[in-house]
């Protein structure tokens, strides 16, 4: 999101802390709640142009938001998506983007509040690696021909009882709700949206081997200096990885394996 889109999101999400720091606010059904405005503004496409219309006040449009969402979700809900349309958005489509994050934040609340958004970090990535080395699962999941309800059925088969609910919750609206985006830039997005729970990077790290728990604190501290901020790490296991490690932190990379350490002195010779 860039410009207004940006200041109408950031304002949004302080709302939304402030309503969900109450003890009256159950945050899992506000997450519901949002995400079902969600769906309806991504089918209502003119519905949603009506909303973002700079030509129209804030005031009329959160007048229609009370008409139309007043009987349907809380009064919580229809205060925060008549605030968001007050404010001024720099496509139709970033309202629509505001709210399924709102959803998601307001579900990762919820488990922060239980304690579990460890958890819910934790089973995220795990889930993430499963999808990558599925290339069934993967198609069973993106098919477009299959039925929203057929790809939540498969999602309980795999998580029902095996993973928090708040995590089913969550891979089950992207992957019956999907809206353009791959599989694997939802799941990356839930992840850094939990880590910023707990104002935590997320990193990647790779190892020939489980690290021991030492080994994790050692590393956790190493990375929380060098980026100025908590690290959370989500570890995966690669044979390929010889002798070392491997650290993503968004696109930076830092590499301590041997076999790169290999490979590069191979690209050198050969150069």
């Amino acid at each position: 999101m860039n410009g207004a889109s940006r200041e109408a999101l950031a304002a949004a999400r302080e709302r939304l802390d402030a309503l969900t720091d109450s003890t009256s606010v159950d945050a899992g059904s506000l997450a519901d709640e949002l995400a079902s405005v969600t769906a309806l503004l991504h089918r209502e496409v003119g519905l949603r142009r009506v909303l973002t219309d700079p030509a129209q006040t804030g005031e009329a449009k959160a007048q229609l938001v009370q008409r139309l969402l007043g009987t349907q979700v809380s009064g919580t809900a229809a205060d925060l998506v008549s605030g968001l349309v007050r404010s001024r958005w720099s496509q139709s489509r970033d309202l629509v983007d505001a709210l399924e994050e709102l959803a998601d934040t307001a579900d990762l609340t919820a488990a922060e509040k239980n304690g579990t958004l460890d958890d819910v970090e934790d089973e995220l990535f795990r889930f993430g690696r499963i999808v990558s080395s599925s290339t069934e699962l993967r198609a069973a999941l993106t098919d477009r021909k299959a039925t929203a309800p057929a790809k939540a059925a498969l999602l309980r088969s795999l998580l029902g009882g095996r993973a928090k609910p708040v995590t089913e919750r969550l891979v089950t609206r992207l992957v019956t709700a999907a809206r353009g985006r791959s599989l694997e830039t939802g799941l990356e997005s839930l992840s850094k949206l939990a880590a910023d729970r707990r104002n935590r990077v997320v990193a990647v790290v790779t190892s020939a081997v489980p690290l021991s728990d030492p080994q994790k604190q050692r590393l956790g501290a190493a990375l929380a200096k060098l980026y100025g901020r908590p690290m959370h790490l989500n570890l995966d296991v690669d044979p390929e990885v010889v002798g070392g490690i491997q650290v993503q932190v968004g696109d930076e990379i830092i590499n301590g394996s041997i076999a790169d350490r290999l490979a590069e002195a191979g690209r050198r010779l050969a150069g």
